[in-house]
């Protein structure tokens, strides 16, 4: 039982993000995008997915060191205020450079949780994902 309630710890503070800022839907679809961006529910469905991907690394990452907490620690507070940055303020500099910082600290993620194969496999789909939203917010920003 302390497992269970220790992941689903871990899964809830993923999503305070999408919990306390909006995803502004017109925002969204008022903005000039690339042929290959996704809509804004798909998004939502994949981040829900890399969300529970995130909170089972964290889990099976048994020796957490000094490096991966603090890693961990500048992933997360720029997933919280991606939402914000990106959708409340709609800016979308601010949010490239959010995503950017997500990239960059999910591939040091991924590379401090090399201990325990199968978290650092977790995180695979995370990297690629926000490659995507890198390149899709960076499009987004030069067609606007």
């Amino acid at each position: 039982m302390k497992k269970i309630l220790r992941f689903l710890f871990f899964l809830f503070v993923w999503f305070i993000g999408m919990i306390i800022f909006k995803w502004n839907n017109l925002f969204y679809n008022n903005l000039n995008k690339p042929i290959f961006a996704l809509n804004l529910d798909t998004i939502k469905i994949f981040s829900i997915l890399i969300y529970i991907l995130i909170s089972i690394s964290i889990y099976f990452v048994k020796e957490k060191s000094f490096e991966y907490k603090k890693i961990l620690v500048m992933n997360y507070f720029s997933n919280l205020i991606f939402p914000f940055l990106f959708f409340t303020l709609e800016s979308t500099i601010l949010g490239f450079i959010s995503i950017f910082i997500i990239l960059i600290s999910s591939i040091f993620l991924y590379c401090e949780s090399k201990l325990s194969k199968t978290a650092s496999r977790l995180l695979i789909p995370y990297i690629l994902f926000n490659l995507y939203l890198s390149i899709l917010i960076l499009f987004i920003f030069f067609m606007n």
